[in-house]
């Protein structure tokens, strides 16, 4: 290609692009353009809409007949409630629900119908050849059935044979709610919430339980069989079954020639999905508190998905039990057997989304079961719906003994009280062993907790004072040693002193008998116990709905000022609140701090130290302020205790005891220690260091 041809190109080129630019249409013709568009495909649509009006064809009309013939009854369910059909004299009976219009026509072959209409009743016809012998489980049905014992009620829909609502009779909403207001039974779970199914298979079908009707049959005070009875003598039902005085309902899969109606033994799918609702007050504290839990068949330790954000999690092992755990209530399936692997997905309702202020997170599981056609009980489960209470929880299995054949195989202990989140091993065994015992013996005779609260916490000081009573006797002979550590700091002020400084002070200390750790220890002593208390508060149920004193409510903040101004940062970390147990913990806190620091010299290396020790309980003001009420009680209290205990033992420390002490120590002969010439010979040299760090200084200046 020459040079003229190039040229050429590029000219031909130029004049397209500047004949599209000159000639374009503007933005405003653009739009009209646009718009007469659509008018015109609305137009094309409505026409077509009206062309194909049409009778209902021959073929559809006799398979609808032959289906209605065969399975009978209405069957609007199939097309989402906007479809009714009837085969009554002979004739169909169709009516359609759409666009606000209700179409009813008493023979489809003969009448013209949209094709809506005509559509839904291919879906129709679909719907019966895709379920075959169950399509005559498609009526409706609005019958439910009720069990309810002293502890538990619950609501099982014909729809599916699910529980759809749980109720505890024994405990109360402790606010107003969409569900509820003060004072209701508190609802583990209502209709459209809480939706589980089995999956029955063939080699080229699956049949979900959720979408058929089950007739109840064997009803009885404590149990009903819900069932889909096939008219070729098949059966497949679930039976349940509540005993009195309990939390758990046996949910046992039974049936009858069930190969009559599925070709192989393929295996059965279970499904749960849980949309999990807020009881609480205060949601922050329960969303961190809500998610699954899930234990592997033979495990000792439960494990969970992410109380912060979605997580997703496929196993393949042996599962034992599965459980939508909230923070005070949880709905939790335990295979008699196992399930054979799970998938589990824990999704939080999005903060922008309507249901965010009603509902914490959306709960999926999939999960596989051994399944046979001859066998008559394929699976059998147990379902706790109930209070994450130590006590209960702890006595699960005796509860699900109560049902004959109530053995659960596969694990001797089912652990659900690990449900009931009370921190890491040491601090964990602190609560099973010493703070819930306690607790419950007190609370067998007190019915206040706030009282249980007080006399449990003197009981802890108590079992600890043996342990702090030294430290508490240090901390008081080093406040009457303070002017003495201020004349060692003060004759040696320079840091190449540092060691010798330290070594006199600990030699003081140890003429009078203290320690220079003796503020130290007794916080160390007791932070198992501290921690321990801080994780059974929060999750001791027992507290929901108590009140004591000001606190409606010992489970949850005890606001004394709210706002609903968002305040960036504040209310994200503080929230919108001050609960007032938490602001004199915080009070109390700073008095504690200011005993402390009377009993310490001002460390000349650290001179901010002070100020980030007073600092401390402001940032815990912060952190607790969303924490329940009970928790900053207790911490109150202890600060309260400890602060008068240190107080007392002072005032039994006599300056001139001291005195005295330090010269009969300062008479006898000094045995230098070990420890002690250690300390000089590290003394020496760093200052060995020191001096020769200076001497290259000045060579360097020179």
């Amino acid at each position: 290609m020459d040079k003229n041809t190039i040229i050429g190109l590029l000219l031909m080129l130029a004049v397209i692009f500047g004949f599209n630019y000159i000639f374009a249409p503007s933005e405003q013709e653009l739009a009209q353009a646009e718009q007469v568009q659509r008018e015109q495909q609305k137009q094309d649509n409505d026409n077509k809409t009206e062309a194909n009006d049409n009778q209902l064809s021959a073929n559809d009309f006799a398979r609808l007949k032959e289906n209605l013939q065969k399975y009978g009854g209405d069957s609007a369910c199939l097309a989402n409630e906007q479809l009714q059909v009837a085969l009554v004299d002979g004739k169909v009976k169709a009516t359609f629900r759409h666009d606000g219009k209700v179409d009813s026509i008493a023979d489809v072959e003969t009448a013209k119908i949209s094709q809506a209409f005509a559509m839904a009743i291919g879906e129709l016809n679909d719907a019966y050849t895709r379920n075959g012998d169950f399509s005559a489980m498609m009526k409706p049905r609005t019958d439910s059935v009720v069990l309810k014992n002293d502890s538990l009620q619950i609501v099982i829909s014909s729809k599916g044979a699910m529980i759809t609502r749980a109720t505890l009779p024994a405990y109360k909403s402790t606010h107003k709610t969409k569900h509820a207001t003060f004072g209701d039974k508190v609802e583990v779970f209502s209709p459209g919430e809480n939706e589980y199914g089995f999956m029955l298979n063939t080699s080229t079908q699956r049949y979900n339980t959720q979408d058929f009707y089950f007739t109840p049959m064997e009803k009885t005070d404590s149990s009903v069989l819900m069932a889909l009875n096939f008219a070729n003598g098949a059966q497949f039902g679930i039976r349940y079954t509540l005993r009195p005085d309990n939390y758990v309902v046996h949910m046992e899969v039974v049936q009858k020639h069930m190969g009559r109606v599925l070709d192989s033994n393929n295996p059965m799918y279970f499904d749960w999905k849980q949309k999990m609702r807020r009881h609480e007050v205060d949601g922050m504290f329960e969303e961190r508190n809500s998610t699954l839990y899930y234990k592997f068949l033979g495990d000792d330790d439960p494990d969970y998905l992410s109380e912060s954000s979605e997580e997703k999690e496929n196993f393949t092992d042996a599962m034992k039990w599965v459980a939508a755990k909230n923070q005070y209530f949880s709905s939790v399936f335990i295979a008699q057997k196992q399930f054979s692997g799970m998938t589990l997905n824990s999704v939080p309702i999005d903060k922008n989304s309507t249901d965010f202020a009603d509902y914490l997170k959306l709960l999926t599981v999939h999960s596989e079961i051994d399944y046979q056609t001859d066998s008559a009980n394929p699976a059998s489960f147990f379902l706790y719906l109930g209070p994450n209470r130590y006590k209960v929880l702890s006595n699960i299995d005796e509860m699900i003994n109560q049902y004959p054949g109530g053995e659960v195989s596969g694990s001797a202990d089912l652990h659900l009280t690990r449900l009931i989140p009370l921190g890491w091993a040491l601090f964990r065994w602190i609560n099973t062993w010493i703070v819930i015992p306690v607790f419950n013996w007190l609370g067998s005779f007190i019915s206040s907790y706030g009282i249980i609260i007080l006399i449990l916490t003197i009981f802890i000081k108590l079992v600890l004072t043996p342990l702090t009573i030294k430290s508490y006797r240090s901390q008081a002979v080093m406040k009457i040693l303070a002017p003495d550590v201020k004349a060692i700091n003060e004759k040696y002020p320079d840091q190449a002193d540092a060691m010798k400084r330290q070594q006199k002070t600990m030699e003081l200390y140890r003429s009078a008998g203290a320690s220079m750790f003796g503020g130290c220890l007794p916080m160390l002593l007791q932070m198992p116990i501290l921690i321990a208390v801080f994780a059974f508060f929060p999750s001791c149920i027992e507290l929901r709905g108590q009140s004591f004193l000001w606190a409606t409510d010992l489970s949850a903040p005890d606001s004394i000022v709210e706002w609903t101004t968002q305040i960036p940062i504040i209310s994200t970390y503080f929230g919108n609140h001050i609960s007032l147990f938490c602001l004199l913990m915080t009070v109390t806190n700073i008095l504690y701090t200011y005993v402390t620091m009377q009993s310490q010299t001002q460390s000349q290396g650290m001179p901010g130290m002070k100020w980030m020790m007073y600092l401390m309980p402001i940032f815990f003001l912060v952190f607790f302020n969303h924490y329940a009420s009970g928790l900053s009680y207790y911490y109150f209290l202890s600060l309260l205790i400890t602060i008068a205990t240190t107080y007392a033992v002072r005032a039994t420390v006599k300056e001139e005891d001291v005195r005295a002490k330090m010269a009969e120590y300062n008479k006898k002969p000094k045995k230098k220690s070990g420890w002690m010439a250690r300390l000089e010979e590290a003394q020496r040299r760093q200052q060995a260091a020191l001096r020769e760090q200076q001497k290259r200084a000045g060579k360097k200046n020179r």
